[in-house]
């Protein structure tokens, strides 16, 4: 194991370990109620008190195990470090089916170093999506391979564009939803079927994990998909992303087949 290796495999450790504490009190609040505190995007892109305690607390944390590190959060957004190490956080990846109690929702941590200024380009070193409802956690360490459930994961042989199993989500306003829905028409009759969970960052961790073949999204920001993006390539898949910010498209799965599927997108991306 190179020193570069034992680092990243620390720093997962670190992940998980806030990732589940932070599930922890995402999946002690349904003992309550949920309360909107705010919206994003638009008015049906829900901010809870949930999200926001979490966000605390995972900074909170942070703060004690890695002092020198900065955060890139969902909901309070850059904060300065001088390690170089950027820990960027979803608190609740899925906000919407946690406000509907549906289960597909994730807290997503990863820590990356700060190359520039662009989020997307960093070099991811170790990340963590664990899943309060279900108790998945996924992980994973630059060079030290991908795990569920504390196993290892890889991806398998793809399988034809046309019997794989697409994962996908959509943004929360109406023109970039008109968007989504032509690329989704052209790509629906090309595969076997299209799943939309919710959770990017679980998305991808599935397709890791092999229970989906290939993911494609766009407007995804860094916190959506930072942990997860390194799921993915630690398990021997591919991240590709098409165009520049959140405005690309990030299509994730076997090498293969992550091209046959931009193959089918790229013609009709507007």
């Amino acid at each position: 194991m190179t020193d570069t290796t034992a680092v990243s495999q620390e720093l997962m450790g670190i992940a998980e370990t806030v990732a589940r504490e932070a599930g922890d009190l995402v999946r002690e609040a349904l003992g309550g109620s949920v309360a909107v505190a705010a919206t994003k995007s638009s008015g049906v892109d829900l901010v809870t008190e949930v999200d926001q305690a979490a966000e605390a607390l995972i900074r909170r944390r942070l703060a004690e195990l890695r002092p020198d590190d900065g955060v890139l959060g969902e909901e309070e957004g850059w904060q300065d470090g001088s390690s170089g190490l950027v820990w960027v956080v979803d608190p609740i990846d899925g906000t919407t089916n946690f406000v509907y109690g549906l289960p597909a929702y994730s807290v997503s941590i990863a820590v990356a170093r700060a190359e520039g200024e662009d989020p997307f380009a960093w070099g991811l070193l170790a990340g963590a999506v664990h899943a309060p409802a279900t108790g998945q956690t996924w992980t994973a360490a630059r060079g030290g391979g991908a795990y569920a459930d504390g196993e290892p994961i890889a991806i398998g042989s793809p399988p034809q564009l046309a019997t794989a199993l697409v994962g996908t989500g959509f943004a929360y306003t109406a023109d970039r939803r008109a968007g989504q829905a032509q690329v989704l028409a052209a790509v629906l009759p090309e595969v076997r079927d299209i799943r939309r969970l919710g959770s990017a960052a679980m998305d991808l961790c599935l397709v890791a994990a092999g229970a989906m073949d290939v993911f494609f999204e766009r407007y995804l920001n860094p916190w959506d998909m930072a942990a997860g993006a390194l799921v993915v390539t630690e398990a021997g898949g591919v991240v590709e992303r098409v165009g520049e910010g959140v405005e690309g498209v990030t299509v994730a799965g076997p090498a293969a087949l992550v091209q046959a599927l931009l193959a089918v997108v790229r013609p009709v991306l507007r």
